[in-house]
């Protein structure tokens, strides 16, 4: 994610995560440095996993990650969560801005994902 320098720098930081380990990561989200730390609370390999916010911007955060096989092909689907704070402000600048860039942001992710297990 070199667009927003997302590395991480804590936890598990190489390697496959496994339940009850955390990462913390390192990035810039609208023009702010921010660090976020998640937790795996869930993992049925090869089929799906969970992860939950511990540390970060977000009120909470819950992100699940489901593959399927359809025919030779692997489906993923993500099923992202969030309340942001601040209250009212928060849901309208989510309703304005926020969901769609968390949106493009999976999506960018999951394109470069997509590409290197392709690659290998």
């Amino acid at each position: 994610m070199s667009d927003t320098e997302e590395i991480a720098i804590a936890g598990r930081t190489a390697g496959l995560i496994e339940t009850g380990e955390t990462v913390t990561w390192k990035a810039r989200h609208l023009g702010i440095q921010q660090t976020l730390t998640s937790k795996i609370i869930s993992m049925k390999r090869p089929y799906e996993f969970t992860d939950i916010m511990i540390q970060g911007a977000f009120r909470s955060m819950r992100h699940q990650h489901i593959f399927r096989t359809e025919g030779k092909t692997t489906v993923m689907t993500d099923i992202f969560e969030f309340e942001s704070p601040f209250g009212i402000i928060g849901k309208a600048f989510n309703a304005l801005y926020l969901t769609r860039y968390l949106k493009n942001l999976l999506e960018d992710r999951n394109r470069y994902l997509k590409q290197c297990a392709e690659s290998t």
